[in-house]
């Protein structure tokens, strides 16, 4: 039948978009177009890396404002090994093309994620050393600041 997609298409929902589960059932040929559409631009394919794609997604919707994707295209990133520090350097780097409204939407995603416990908690810091270490030497006063000369010392 003409227009039928010939090879089975992976509809799979990678983002969780419900609009996009029923969009399907709308119009079943162009979601299978939307899904090869998304295959070739962010699947597995390519020289670029899943994560780095991802990456380069989410500061793109970061800097249109959509905080929902933002947050479903860094699950995504994450899924594919990409750690907070990366994800906060993506968003800072869409922060000079997509303004501040990059920064912020990303920031809370961010937050969300964090709140949703998507990333393992900071190690603590290092235990403060209870004593000075007795093979430290004291340490001295500083020099006194020289004086001018022709001035007298004041009292």
């Amino acid at each position: 039948m003409p227009g039928k997609p010939t090879q089975q298409t992976d509809m799979h929902n990678p983002y969780g978009y419900s609009e996009m589960d029923w969009a399907v059932q709308l119009d079943p040929a162009y979601a299978a177009a939307r899904a090869e559409v998304r295959r070739l631009s962010v699947g597995k394919d390519g020289t670029l890396s899943v994560k780095v794609k991802e990456l380069i997604v989410l500061g793109i919707l970061a800097s249109r404002g959509l905080q929902y994707g933002v947050e479903a295209h860094r699950r995504r990133a994450m899924e594919y090994g990409a750690t907070k520090d990366e994800l906060c350097e993506a968003l800072k780097a869409a922060a000079v093309p997509g303004g501040g409204v990059a920064y912020s939407v990303g920031v809370r995603a961010l937050q969300a994620l964090e709140q949703d416990g998507a990333f393992p908690p900071p190690s603590p810091p290092p235990p403060a050393p209870s004593q000075r270490s007795k093979a430290t030497p004291p340490l001295s006063a500083p020099p006194p600041a020289p004086r001018r000369r022709g001035t007298a010392a004041k009292r």
